[in-house]
């Protein structure tokens, strides 16, 4: 099976070497210059320049006015059109994956000695040939967000997006917790689940983050409930230069780091290496915070050659290391009480019976390659080889009572992705391929210091797995304002116990509103995501499988993958500068990924372990509204955004796969993530003397409560309440520059210490409550060598 997983390993290299491709950080900038009779006007020189870096294109437009720029990165950019004799004209555009956004330019007959550029209207924002619904965040907002620019910060996320929150130190969207990270336009692979709570990519490395919720074509793969489409930086925002950044603050934390970066007409390399440490490094059992140090350190690197103007050399590189103490009670049983469950009853314990010193500690390494080529017809193809290896290693002190775990899981992934583009009259066609081999490395043990009389368990596996997808698609522009979508994926998932080949047809539609340019939208997919490579064997499995135990039946099951439908209505709405997105979605998904822990019976009482093992459920419905609201730049000083959820996450039915209990839920339940309404309103104020004011309000009404679902509770009238209660934090930054070199800033996150408990669900490692208030000051220190 090995050798099997290698050759496809080989076979999915050299077919991206020789197949066509589009990467996902890229889109087209085409237009036509005209003059004021609509006539068009060959050779006026267009240029395309990103607004927070030097990169650049220029070109000529055609006998028919028409100019195309190809393989634009994803971001903000200023179009400018001059011709000798006329005005220049000047329109900012912003470029999403995929997209294809058309600008007019209208050159008048300039006056004498006229050099004025003419600034034509809004900013272009939306386009007919994308259903996806998307929030683009860029370098400059991670740099003002308070707390966002921290190693193991998902606040660029959580700010911005709306569904998005951190629960039991997860970041959650959409009611799910699986979704993909695209560097640089290629996949990293991680089928697995609930091991890693370290960071993907240090948010200071970030250039631009594309986050899409939902309604992606089938080149994005199958995540559903969100793709973060990462755009590093490449150093064509530098010239030859270093930052350094420096911070310290409340619970001894500091996140450093120091990044060059320099180009050249034809070749651009970014580099960086951080550190950071912390004594509030995971959400907290109880209100104090005990044993909860983390710290960690990584680099990243990139690497631009153009070698013409149609072939450009793309090279990523990343690794991190982390390490985390797992916070515990301090020698305190902690239970929510049924009828105000944000209220915890403590009950001391021994200390010499009481330890749960565990730690964790995480690997990532990542590097991928692309060759990007444009030829005729607006096409695009590139070359994306990747490798990717992840480990979690989970340990526990020995004298652990009543046991002592240790899960390590290392994970390594070698594949390739492929797709081929092109713009054939009002068709813009695509297909491609992608896939992986995996192979596992997992270590489970116990340790029984329950007086049960167990004999420790030390149970090693090693597993392989594949999974290869291709898909073809269609964007027909049927009118200037209406495109529709079409696209099919084609899966093929196999295992030593698993075999999959699931077909995922997705269609939908785009409206552009005449003269209003309002975009209605709709999305009809189906998804396919594949399970962890998770399996047991020996004594453990002995543990685990006792589907007879009246105290604990369990029993392990093979996985088999998610299965979801998605269905999704939207509408972006641009006036005199605001951007404002709604969408409804409805997702119903088969097999459901969650995960839960491992118990097992001593004397009629089940004893639980931090094991955590995937599972899959029957069913789950989640449906929600969002909205998001961007300003332009109001009075010259300042920026607000806000992003707002409604919504509904539930499950029923039995376990189909992975760790099953035997359990059956006759009714829609509550997921323990499942949240119905999440704020987030921020505010970005530039001062006079270089400074700037910036904050975020997050308002979450509360998850739901494990307490409800407590059959010990369950005979109380009236029943405990389904959910908790809400919370809200401020999050508050002030910052100065002051010179081209110097800066300082000051955050404090959580102003008013709104130190809550906002999970009781125990499905995930205990209680968890809401990180505290936190002050950190930040230096930065430019210089050029």
């Amino acid at each position: 099976m090995r050798k099997i997983g290698i050759a496809v390993a080989v076979f999915c290299f050299l077919l991206s070497a020789a197949a066509a491709t589009q990467a996902t950080i890229f889109g087209t900038v085409q237009g036509v210059v005209h003059d004021p009779q609509h006539l068009p006007m060959p050779g006026a020189s267009v240029t395309l320049k990103a607004q927070d870096s030097d990169w650049m294109q220029a070109q000529e437009s055609k006998d028919n006015g028409e100019f195309a720029f190809t393989a634009v990165p994803v971001g903000n950019y200023t179009v400018t059109a001059a011709l000798k004799g006329f005005r220049s004209v000047e329109q900012q555009v912003v470029v999403r994956s995929d997209t294809s956004p058309v600008l007019h330019f209208e050159l008048a007959i300039a006056s004498v000695n006229e050099t004025a550029v003419v600034v034509a209207g809004e900013p272009v924002v939306t386009s007919t040939d994308t259903v996806t619904t998307t929030t683009l965040v860029s370098r400059a907002d991670v740099q003002s967000t308070p707390g966002a620019d921290r190693t193991n910060s998902m606040a660029i996320i959580t700010s911005y997006v709306p569904g998005a929150y951190m629960v039991h130190d997860m970041l959650h969207i959409r009611g799910g917790h699986q979704f993909s990270w695209l560097i640089d336009g290629v996949p990293v692979p991680n089928t697995n689940i609930a091991d890693n709570v370290g960071p993907q990519i240090d948010p200071k490395d970030l250039d631009t983050v594309e986050v899409q919720r939902g309604g992606y074509d089938a080149a994005y793969g199958d995540r559903t409930y969100g793709v973060f489409n990462a755009v590093p930086r490449t150093g064509f925002e530098r010239q030859q230069e270093c930052e350094a950044v420096l911070s310290f603050g409340t619970y001894y934390q500091t996140n450093d780091q120091i990044n060059c970066g320099g180009h050249t007409q034809g070749f651009a390399y970014y580099g960086s290496v951080n550190g950071n440490r912390t004594n509030l490094g995971l959400e907290t059992p109880v209100a104090q915070v005990i044993h909860d140090a983390g710290n960690g350190y990584g680099g990243f690197g990139s690497l631009i050659f153009n070698l013409n103007p149609n072939n450009q050399l793309r090279f990523i590189v990343s690794a991190r290391q982390d390490f985390f103490q797992i916070p515990n009670a301090g020698g305190v049983e902690d239970q929510p009480l049924p009828y105000s469950p944000e209220v915890v009853a403590v009950t001391p314990v021994a200390a010499s019976v009481f330890f749960q010193n565990d730690t964790q500690r995480e690997a990532d390494r990542y590097v991928n390659f692309s060759w990007v080529h444009t030829f005729m017809h607006n096409g695009l193809l590139t070359v994306s080889p990747f490798y990717h290896f992840n480990a979690s290693n989970y340990d526990s002190s020995p004298v652990d009572v009543p046991n002592a775990v240790t899960v390590h899981r290392g994970s390594t992934y070698a594949g390739g992705q492929t797709t081929v583009t092109a713009t054939i009259a009002r068709n813009t066609l695509e297909a491609g391929f992608y896939g992986f081999w995996q192979h596992d490395d997992e270590l489970f043990g116990v340790l029984f210091n329950d007086g049960s009389g167990n004999a420790p368990i030390n149970s090693p596996v090693a597993l392989n797995g594949n999974m290869e997808a291709v898909w073809v698609g269609d964007k027909f522009q049927v009118t200037p304002w209406l495109t529709l979508n079409g696209s099919v994926r084609q899966t093929h998932f196999s295992t030593s116990t698993v075999l999959e080949d699931p077909t995922s047809p997705r269609a939908g539609f785009a409206v552009r509103v005449p003269r209003l340019n309002w975009i209605l939208r709709g999305f009809y997919g189906q998804y396919y995501q594949a399970p962890p490579l998770v399996t047991l064997s020996g004594a453990l499995l002995g543990l685990v499988n006792t589907p007879n135990d009246t105290a604990s039946p369990q029993q392990f099951i093979p996985l088999h993958g998610e299965r979801d439908t998605e269905v999704q209505l939207g509408v972006t709405v641009p006036y005199k500068g605001w951007v404002l997105d709604a969408d409804w979605f409805h997702t119903h998904s088969h097999n459901f990924l969650d995960h839960g822990n491992i118990n097992y019976d001593v004397g009629g009482v089940p004893v639980p372990t931090n094991i955590y093992l995937p599972l899959t459920t029957q069913e789950a419905l989640i449906r929600g509204f969002e909205v998001t609201l961007r300003s332009p730049l109001l009075w010259r000083r300042g920026q607000v955004h806000a992003a707002y959820s409604n919504q509904t996450a539930v499950f029923r039915g039995a376990v189909t796969g992975g760790l099953n209990t035997f359990g059956f839920q006759d009714g829609w339940a509550p997921l323990d993530h499942d949240q119905k309404d999440t704020l987030n309103a921020g505010f970005d104020v530039r001062l006079p003397w270089q400074s700037s004011f910036d904050g975020n309000v997050y308002y979450g009404s509360g998850f739901s409560n494990g307490a409800a679902k407590n059959p010990d509770f369950a005979t109380l009238v009236p029943a405990p309440p389904q959910f908790l209660s809400g919370h809200t934090t401020v999050d508050l930054s002030a910052s100065k520059s002051f010179s081209e070199r110097f800066a300082v800033a000051i955050h404090a996150l959580n102003v008013f210490n709104s130190h809550l408990l906002i999970d009781d669900s125990l499905t995930f490692g205990g209680f968890h409550f809401i990180d505290p208030r936190e002050v950190y000051g930040e230096f930065r220190y430019h210089f050029h060598y």
